[in-house]
């Protein structure tokens, strides 16, 4: 996968854009990145180890640090970041985002989680 010719970090720091070569930007929420991380602390060693992680409807990016010439490493504000974004999942991610996003709140449905913090409820956008 070749390499995106920009990455911007929305000023409210919850949006990640991505543009592949010849391609429209994608954009990205924060949330969306962070619950879906690719790392061995959310998707686990298996499928069966995957976690569900709830509560990040208020997330930000702290910084966005590039890994080699295939990734980058994002760091969130609540400290997690430890998943590396390759240029392909970065892709997957904005091609099959609808569908990842409804798996996800079905599985928080399902699992009676919430996208809010415990005690944010309501105040998040």
């Amino acid at each position: 996968m070749t390499a995106p010719t920009e990455l911007r970090v929305a000023k409210d720091r919850r949006r990640l854009t991505v543009t592949f070569p010849g391609r429209e930007p994608v954009a990205l929420e924060a949330e969306l990145l962070r619950v879906l991380s690719p790392s061995a602390e959310v998707q686990g060693h298996s499928p069966e180890q995957r976690v569900t992680v709830g509560g990040k409807r208020a997330v930000a990016i702290s910084r966005i640090d590039p890994v080699g010439n295939y990734a980058v490493r994002i760091t969130f504000d609540d400290g997690h970041d430890t998943g590396l974004y390759t240029w392909t999942y970065l892709d997957t991610l904005g091609r099959e985002q609808a569908e990842r996003w409804q798996a996800y709140l079905d599985e928080l449905a399902q699992k009676g989680l919430s996208r809010d913090a415990p005690g944010q409820q309501g105040r998040s956008p």
